[in-house]
């Protein structure tokens, strides 16, 4: 077999083969139906022989195992409206040298091993998957999106009792029981994960699910909490990435958390110091803030958000900072110590000066993220690595090593869950099909559920001059927006920007209460070519949020604070 020639080094690109495999179909209700796929069939490269029988309902293929395999014969049949190869739990054939050998090897247990597994299975492929760290589901559902999402919706709760935007409401308060908000919140993280993981793979007949570490002993063999070998026709690395910690005196000793203790804690911290204003950092902000923990961050560069236009740093420190939590722009800290149970961060200033911080509550480190490679004897395999870590891949997910594929927050492009499905979907397909998918996310929204949320697709007007694209920019601010108005709140805008020697959208950011529900009908005007003037001479409802759109559309022309709500 061309597999068994691979290991033993004894394959060579002039050797002439030839396989045989008989597959159950099914589907097939008349001979006619085995005559299609003999047809189709016949037409991909490497087969030599192909005969379909309706009455067995099976497929026999002749084929050269140098050009094609067992795998790609399924997944062709597999891709057909009405037929698929019955897949039988059969365990991993031996190697000759006695390992178990799996078609694809998943190394990771998050979102996205669980949407390659997904795809896996829909092709008939037989597949391990390998989790260590993190219980399987990953990030997302134990320690990312459902958990701080959960907390975020409850802040909410506890703020919208204590705020009012109207003069003749005056709110009475909440009392909150924060041991019970966490234990409610620990109670749909293991909902979740039961149902939306482990019970979706339930029955999946040629998956196999081990807990251990996965460690490569070469580019074709895995070795599990060193005593388990395994290998396989295919590799796709889905490790995902853990927090950021970083390099600082004494931050070790003092006790830190990251979000994967801090959503655990129970006992409501009094205060928290924050280290990092990304997306994470600001969530766990303005969560904790709300729900009556107080809330610092310190941030070593000039804002919060720093990925995002100022304009949009501009609108959520103005918020935090109505609502009370302390900003340190600026600060880099240098050291940290323990005096009796206080926290003090010794800080660095742009001057070069020093300051001392005093954090009687928790340190919370949300300094980003690094991709989980360091241990997986990545360099026994001769794997291409970027300079922190990520794995290189291009847009079909392949790395410099044609067995192996990566996706997920390992690989350096991964950002949100979304866009981890889809890039190991993408990696299983072009693993074991002619497919030839590619990543593009040209278009991929995205939202960061602040209060009020950012959300964008495509480019910003930074990104757009950087890459030498003509763009024009339309700022729609929600005091113009009739439905922010009647609700006596207009924090934030609409940003367009589209190319004006085409009129077509190539991006936009949206600052807004619940801004994330109208960035999908953005995203889809980005990937579909749809023009200003179109959004523009849409209909949309009155009195909604989405109405923005055509308002901010129109703004590339007109002054929209002058017209009727009426007009167009």
């Amino acid at each position: 077999m061309r597999f068994l020639n691979k290991i033993l080094g004894k394959e060579s690109p002039s050797e002439t083969m030839t396989e045989a495999v008989e597959l159950e179909v099914s589907g097939m209700t008349c001979d006619h139906c085995a005559t299609s796929i003999e047809k189709m069939l016949s037409q991909n490269k490497g087969i030599k022989k192909v005969e379909a029988s309706y009455p067995k309902a099976s497929c026999a293929c002749e084929f050269d195992p140098a050009v094609t395999s067992r795998e790609e014969i399924a997944a062709t049949i597999n891709r057909t409206k009405n037929y698929r190869v019955v897949q039988h739990d059969v365990p991993p054939l031996p190697t000759n040298r006695g390992i178990p050998r799996y078609d694809l090897i998943i190394i990771g247990g998050g979102s996205a091993a669980f949407s390659a597994a997904i795809k896996a299975e829909e092709l008939g492929l037989n597949t391990l998957m390998v989790n260590a760290g993190l219980p399987f589901g990953g990030t997302c559902v134990n320690v990312g999106c459902v958990p701080s999402k959960t907390l975020i919706r409850a802040a909410e709760t506890v703020y919208h009792a204590t705020h009012s935007n109207f003069a003749g409401i005056r709110p009475r308060g909440a009392d909150v029981d924060f041991a019970q908000v966490i234990r409610d919140k620990k109670q749909l993280v293991a909902n979740l994960q039961q149902k939306k993981y482990m019970d979706v793979v339930g029955d999946f007949t040629t998956l196999k699910m081990v807990e251990g570490w996965a460690e490569f002993e070469d580019k074709k063999t895995i070795l599990v909490n060193g005593k388990d070998r395994y290998t396989a026709l295919k590799f796709l690395i889905a490790t995902g990435a853990t927090t950021n910690v970083p390099d600082i005196e004494g931050l070790e000793e003092v006790g830190y958390l990251t979000n994967a203790k801090l959503f655990d804690l129970e006992e409501q911290p009094k205060s928290i110091t924050i280290m990092g204003a990304g997306y994470i950092g600001l969530e766990i902000a303005m969560a904790y803030n709300r729900l009556g923990t107080k809330v610092r961050i310190i941030e070593f560069t000039d804002r919060v958000l720093r990925s995002q236009t100022p304009d949009i740093s501009e609108e959520l420190e103005r918020q935090m900072r109505t609502e009370g939590i302390e900003m340190l722009p600026n600060l880099r800290a240098v050291k940290f110590e323990k005096q009796g149970s206080d926290t003090i961060i010794h800080g660095k200033c742009p001057d070069g000066s020093f300051t001392k911080i005093t954090e009687p509550g928790k340190v919370v480190v949300a300094a980003g993220t690094r991709p989980n490679t360091q241990k997986l004897g990545l360099d026994k395999t001769g794997l291409q690595l970027g300079p922190k870590g990520h794995i290189l891949v291009n847009e079909k997910m392949e790395t410099n090593l044609p067995q192996i594929f990566a996706a997920g927050d390992c690989d350096r492009h991964a950002r949100f869950r979304l866009h981890r499905r889809f890039r190991s979907k993408t990696a299983v397909e072009n693993a074991f099909t002619s497919s030839g998918s590619r990543a593009d996310y040209s278009s991929l929204p995205w939202v960061v559920f602040t209060d009020p949320q950012v959300a964008g697709a495509g480019l910003d007007e930074a990104q757009a001059e950087a890459q030498g694209i003509p763009f024009e920019v339309s700022k729609l601010a929600l005091k113009d927006v009739p439905r922010a108005i009647a609700a006596n709140d207009t924090r934030g805008f609409i940003k367009l920007v589209r190319n004006p020697e085409t009129d077509r959208l190539i991006g936009a950011r949206v600052v807004a209460p619940e801004g994330g529900e109208l960035i999908q009908q953005l995203s889809m005007a980005i990937k579909y070519g749809i023009t200003v003037k179109e959004l523009a001479e849409s209909f949309y409802p009155y009195l909604t949020l989405g109405e923005g759109i055509k308002l901010a559309a129109i703004t590339f022309g007109k002054d929209v604070s002058k017209l009727s709500c009426c007009a167009s």
